[in-house]
């Protein structure tokens, strides 16, 4: 790896020594507290960056990531900063997650064994409040090119990653793209507590330890800031200087909504535990998730997670390609995609020239889709996989 200057090389070297030093605090008041299963935790945890937002004022401002209107307050918030990508497991110990109900977008594919991940995207829902994100896990290379469409250094956080050399190392790719030398690169082995702890009694029980690293928004972001990465990097560049924004619509008024009443769709046969439905809610214009059959929750509030629009979209699956059965998708070129939005689907293509090229929709004319202004969903399922709605 050539660094470009000795300021990024002692950057690099002062947060492994950070983490070396984290991690034996961390460890050291583990073993003061009793060690077992108890709570492993930063001082405070509890949600609240401080911000005072008047939540009647107009709501004028729209998102860049979803068109959602929000106060100009909290505009002046996300301004500052650049979007928050996280690595967040979908393993059947992880549920309920935290944290998915204040994302802006989100990706879901599967990671290895039919079991899927999320790629979160936190900017302008997270903007006021600090929010508390987990359980985080391990990088993951198609993941990646979704979090390189914001921006060229995207904050992109997870624990660990997939280093075996070849197609799959995400570790390895982290440093070729630039992202260790720049210090967008939010990974919890060089950070340590208490930007990371873990919670091992999360949903009232324990779990096995891979299914309890969390983190905050604010404490991410502002890992980023002392790194010199806001809405500009160290260089003065702006994190959305090439960003392309998708375009966005005004939702379709009660009458005509349609009458598609749910999504359902299984990544992998014979594991049902993965399964997705979504159901359509034509009151609030809103679809519902589900896995197993069961509501997927926000534990932070006990929302269960919703989105304005759904879309799928059908991409090459290969692998396992080595010993720990690593898969990886087709992200660049074109294929199949649905775009669940209104109660309708339309049946049309996704884009994606470049790993930092924006994911592209268009209908089956060419035209780029209008999406509706909320929570976005994009589920990645592979191409031959069986979609019912």
């Amino acid at each position: 790896m050539i660094f470009k200057n000795k300021s990024k090389l002692i950057l690099i070297i002062g947060g492994v020594l950070v983490y070396l030093a984290s991690a034996g605090l961390s460890y050291g008041a583990f073993r003061f507290l009793g060690g077992g299963d108890r709570l492993l935790s930063p001082v405070d945890i509890t949600p609240g960056s401080g911000f005072k937002i008047d939540p009647n004022a107009p709501k004028t401002e729209a998102c860049p990531l979803t068109g959602v209107l929000f106060s100009k307050a909290e505009r002046q918030i996300w301004e500052q900063r650049r979007p928050l990508t996280v690595m967040v497991e979908n393993h059947e110990e992880s549920r309920p997650q935290s944290g998915l109900s204040k994302a802006d977008v989100v990706y879901e594919a599967v990671a290895e064994g039919g079991i899927t991940r999320f790629l979160a995207v936190f900017y302008c829902g997270a903007a006021a409040e600090e929010v508390t994100i987990g359980p985080v896990r391990s990088a993951r290379t198609y993941f990646m090119d979704f979090a390189s469409e914001y921006g060229d250094y995207p904050l992109y956080t997870h624990v660990g990653g997939a280093n075996i050399p070849g197609p799959a190392n995400a570790l390895g790719q982290i440093g070729d793209y630039g992202w260790l030398a720049k210090g967008n690169d939010l990974n919890q082995f060089s950070l340590g507590f208490p930007v990371f702890w873990r919670d091992y009694e999360r949903i009232g029980h324990p779990v096995a330890t891979e299914h309890t690293m969390y983190s905050t928004t604010e404490k991410l972001w502002e890992v980023a800031q002392k790194r010199g990465l806001t809405n500009v990097d160290d260089e003065g560049n702006k994190w959305d200087a090439t960003f392309s924004q998708w375009q966005f619509k005004e939702e379709a008024k009660l009458d005509e909504r349609g009458e598609v009443a749910r999504v359902e769709f299984s990544f992998w046969e014979n594991n049902p535990e993965y399964a997705v439905r979504w159901e359509y809610q034509k009151d609030n214009n809103n679809y519902l998730r589900f896995n197993n059959g069961q509501s997927l929750k926000d534990l932070n509030n006990d929302s269960q997670l919703q989105a304005k629009t759904v879309i799928i979209q059908l991409m090459k699956e290969k692998g396992p390609i080595d010993e720990v059965k690593h898969i990886l998708y087709t992200t660049l070129g074109s294929g199949q995609a649905l775009i669940f939005q209104d109660g309708q689907v339309i049946e049309g293509t996704w884009i994606k020239a470049k790993r930092q090229s924006r994911t592209k929709f268009t209908d089956s004319s060419g035209k780029e889709i209008s999406l509706n202004r909320g929570p976005i969903w994009i589920e990645i399922v592979p191409v031959g996989g069986e979609v019912k709605y």
